[in-house]
């Protein structure tokens, strides 16, 4: 015989999750939409991160479409294979993804050898920071070498700047391109007699590294 359900238990709304849990699983879902945004950012496949991670394709997965809470461990494996700091999964979301700049209107960060414009914008950091440079005649970085962690470029668009990496000398002119580990002690100095201009790219592996104003500040 089928029991007869009361009314009222039909009636009664389902439990709503506690404001804490909810909050949670805001953060999880948040957590793997940059995790699946920054895997794809680097052409990766969930196996492939997995490979990388240590970590299981399965574990990734529930991780990016926000189904478990991955622990500070995990995170610290994922962010080490993906070479960004940890907080990079706690980001806000930038609406803005594209940067429209017509000339003069650069941000531009002045030193006292040159001046800097910077082309990403209000761009969030990702690993790398472009700038178009100019250095003034006989401008220098100074006595002692610079180190950082991370990798610089630079296209020499006018004139002529000299880098010395590790002793050896690397003149720039116009056309001509250098890319190396700055983790290699270099200096660099414009041996022009006039100004220099260059497109140069910092790639700090540290993103929250204010690179630019300490690189040119002798």
């Amino acid at each position: 015989m089928l029991q007869k359900v009361r009314s009222d238990y039909l009636l009664q709304e389902p439990p709503c999750p506690s404001p804490k849990k909810a909050e949670a699983n805001l953060v999880s879902e948040h957590v793997g939409k940059q995790l699946r945004a920054m895997r794809k950012a680097r052409r990766h496949s969930i196996r492939s991160l997995a490979e990388i991670s240590g970590l299981s394709v399965n574990t990734l997965s529930l991780i990016e479409n926000g189904k478990t809470s991955p622990s500070v461990n995990t995170l610290s494996q994922l962010a080490q294979s993906l070479n960004v700091p940890i907080t990079a999964f706690f980001e806000i979301e930038h609406k803005k993804k594209i940067v429209y700049q017509k000339a003069g209107e650069r941000k531009q960060i002045v030193f006292s050898q040159g001046q800097l414009e910077s082309l990403s914008g209000d761009m969030p950091r990702m690993g790398s920071e472009p700038f178009i440079t100019r250095l003034e005649p006989n401008a220098n970085s100074g006595v002692e070498p610079i180190i950082y962690a991370g990798r610089q470029f630079i296209y020499c668009l006018e004139g002529h700047i000299t880098y010395i990496i590790d002793g050896e000398a690397y003149s720039l002119a116009p056309g001509d391109s250098l890319i190396f580990d700055a983790y290699t002690p270099h200096s660099w100095r414009n041996t022009s007699s006039t100004s220099s201009r260059a497109l140069l790219v910092l790639c700090p592996e540290d993103s929250s590294d204010d690179l630019p104003e300490r690189y040119f500040i002798p």
